[in-house]
């Protein structure tokens, strides 16, 4: 690498000139994420696989037609009652299309979300768990249901 003298208000400072000067540091500009849109996306995704229509699911949700393709469209934010309706209609709890959503937005974002509970945790409530039902088999007891 070689130094090269540089003036900037007066003030000569020396930078590297080379085969560095054209390899900027790329700086990945993160899209904005918008909750509506994902949760739309996801609904439509869930009604089309299902081969359903619109009109179909907005009947069965008891929401206008017009009002349900905003919401698929990302331009209208649900309410939570509303959300239920609709998972109900396409009989998706509302919990794992959520989940779905969750798991876009962590892509979007560039969060590593594990799949599994993590082996420091699992070790730590494994032995605890363990330990009740030991206990529990050296009284005599039945394992109570979990």
């Amino acid at each position: 690498m070689v130094k090269q003298p540089v003036s900037v208000n007066g003030v000569v400072r020396w930078r590297d000139v080379g085969l560095a000067e054209n390899a900027q540091p790329e700086q990945k500009e993160r899209k904005m994420v918008v909750l509506r849109h994902e949760i739309g996306e996801v609904l439509r995704q869930v009604r089309q696989r299902q081969g359903r229509t619109l009109r179909e699911v907005s009947h069965n949700a008891r929401v206008s037609l017009g009002y349900l393709s905003e919401v698929e469209r990302g331009q209208k934010e649900a309410s939570s009652e509303l959300l239920s309706s609709i998972c109900s209609a396409l009989d998706v709890p509302l919990s794992l299309m959520l989940r779905e959503v969750s798991e876009r937005l962590a892509e979007a974002e560039g969060v590593a979300v594990p799949d599994t509970v993590p082996q420091e945790f699992s070790r730590e409530f494994a032995r605890d768990l363990s330990g009740d039902l030991t206990g529990e088999l050296d009284r005599g007891l039945a394992p109570s249901s979990y």
